[in-house]
């Protein structure tokens, strides 16, 4: 199993399921964080929208919830590249309320860090934190009774942040090779053939394909921002379920720029998987695109029904766009 999105974009785009002999699979997981991101919070985040400024990244825009997106709403929601886009835009309009919903996993989670330990003081500002985690989530889909997965081609962006260590314990525990993986076609290549020879050794350790840019012990600095903003929570993953431990959530210190604890609002009846989307099974390993009877009809990229076929790492979105 890939973990990664971008792996499965990769995957995709240069055909290397074609030069891999019938006898190895490769499946997506739920590496997407576009895709897992529960629509209980894409209707919170549409519901804060009527009445201030929302942004996020341009993937979460048209991702669907229990009624529609947030670019359906034609409220003042904003596209931004980074959280830091956001907290100018708040500056910069100290009459509007601005919240941003900061989405991803541990790559994306040290940039919202810092920017609530720099912006704490600023009034007009808060955040839907939507940080999910990788590792328990690998952990998860190893402990279910339809477990597929031989090993593990390990996120090279999350593991930039993270390092290698964290996955020592999955290959340990559940006796699955982990190998960290780079996003060009050698890189995955030469991924897939290490896993392979731990495989033919009854091998089952955790191994760096992506040394230009993964360590054992990740990036420090990052991780002490994280420390130093969230506190480890339990989490709800679309299609998925809650998994305990798999998210992050602010410290109490910093309940002013919770945008939940500030506005206090709840969102109720969302619903996260719609009537014959298999987005689930497919976050899981557990089916492929193909296999849901919506794919490439009534869900296409300009009229998404699942996650999967919103975000451009999403696996049923490649699966359309590459024909795989």
């Amino acid at each position: 199993m890939e973990v990664c999105g971008s792996h499965t974009q990769a995957i995709a785009k240069f055909g290397l399921k074609t030069l891999l002999p019938e006898n190895i699979k490769l499946t997506s997981g739920p590496g997407c964080p576009v895709c897992v991101t529960s629509a209980s919070e894409v209707d919170l985040a549409i519901k804060l929208s009527e009445k201030n400024i929302v942004t996020t990244f341009g993937d979460m825009y048209g991702v669907p919830g229990t009624e529609g997106s947030l670019s359906d709403t034609g409220n003042d929601v904003r596209i931004v590249y980074s959280i830091s886009d956001a907290t100018k835009i708040a500056k910069e309009n100290p009459d509007k309320e601005v919240i941003h919903f900061a989405i991803g996993f541990e790559t994306t989670a040290p940039s919202t860090a810092v920017e609530v330990l720099e912006n704490r003081d600023l009034k007009n500002f808060s955040i839907i934190c939507s940080h999910h985690l990788i590792t328990p989530a690998m952990e998860l889909l190893l402990s279910s009774n339809d477990c597929r997965i031989d090993a593990f081609l390990c996120p090279g962006h999350v593991s930039a942040i993270i390092g290698s260590k964290p996955y020592e314990p999955i290959a340990k525990k559940f006796n699955k090779p982990c190998v960290v993986a780079g996003f060009e076609p050698n890189d995955v290549l030469l991924s897939i053939y290490m896993i392979l020879k731990q495989l033919n050794k009854s091998k089952s350790k955790v191994e760096i394909e992506y040394k230009r840019v993964v360590s054992e012990n990740g990036n420090t600095v990052a991780l002490e921002k994280m420390r130093d903003a969230f506190r480890v929570s339990d989490r709800s993953w679309r299609g998925i379920g809650v998994i305990q431990n798999s998210g992050l959530e602010l410290k109490k210190e910093f309940d002013e720029l919770n945008a939940r604890k500030k506005f206090g609002l709840t969102v109720e009846n969302s619903v996260d998987v719609k009537p014959g989307c298999r987005c689930g099974e497919v976050l899981k390993g557990l089916a492929t695109p193909k296999n849901c009877p919506l794919f490439g009809k009534k869900c296409v990229p300009q009229n998404p029904v699942g996650p999967c076929m919103v975000s451009t790492e999403g696996a049923c979105n490649v699966a359309f766009k590459y024909g795989c």
